[in-house]
C-alpha cells in the first residue's frame, strides 16, 4: 500500500529543517542583554554572526547549534548571542552605540557564518570565519571555554593534545 504525505505536512517539514533557530530560541541572547548577562555571569561570549540569506549560516544552525553536545556546552560554559550582520537594531559596544549591521563591520565581518569570541569582559578574543563541522567546533568551543586560549596554548597545540590532528 503505498501512502501519500499531505502537501502542507510536507511543506512544514521542510521549513523546520532549513529553519534558523527562532529568536525564542533559550540559548540564544540579544546583544546587549548577552554582554550585560556574561559580565554578570562572568562567562565568555560566543556572537554567531549571520545573514538571513545565508545557505551556510542555516547549515550551522541546524549541523552544529542544533546538537545537544554543543547545545550543552554553550550554555553551561558561554553566553551565546546572535547577531544579524543585516539588522538595524541598536546594539551598543563599549560605551558606544551602533546597529547590528555596524557592529558587524567594526569586528571586521566580510563573511558569513562568522563566529566571534569575546571575554565575560566583552573584550574581542578572535573571529572565526565560516562554516565549521560540528566536532571540530566543539574543540574549539573548549579551547575557548576551559581557558587553553587564556593560557596561551595555540589551538593546533590543543587539538594535539586532545589526541586529534588539526585539519
Amino acid at each position: 500500500m503505498r501512502r501519500a504525505f499531505h502537501p502542507a505536512l510536507l511543506a512544514a517539514a521542510a521549513l523546520l529543517l532549513t529553519a534558523s533557530p527562532s529568536p525564542s530560541d533559550p540559548l540564544w541572547r540579544g546583544w546587549d542583554a548577552g554582554l550585560r548577562e556574561a559580565s554578570t555571569a562572568r562567562r565568555p561570549v560566543l556572537v554567531n554572526v549571520y545573514t538571513d540569506w545565508c545557505g551556510w549560516c542555516k547549515r550551522m544552525d541546524r549541523d552544529v547549534y542544533a546538537r545537544s553536545d554543543v547545545r550543552d556546552y554553550l550554555s553551561r560554559k558561554f553566553v551565546a548571542v546572535r547577531l544579524n550582520a543585516e539588522a538595524s537594531d541598536a546594539a551598543s559596544y563599549e560605551g558606544k552605540a551602533y546597529t547590528e549591521r555596524s557592529l558587524a563591520s567594526r569586528f571586521r565581518v566580510s563573511g558569513y557564518p562568522t563566529t566571534i569570541f569575546l571575554g565575560a569582559n566583552g573584550g574581542h578574543l578572535a573571529n572565526v570565519p565560516g562554516y565549521i563541522p560540528a566536532d571540530r567546533f566543539l574543540l574549539l568551543l573548549r579551547y575557548v571555554g576551559d581557558g587553553h586560549l587564556d593560557r596561551g596554548v595555540s589551538f593546533d597545540d590543543f587539538v594535539k593534545s586532545a589526541g586529534r590532528a588539526p585539519r
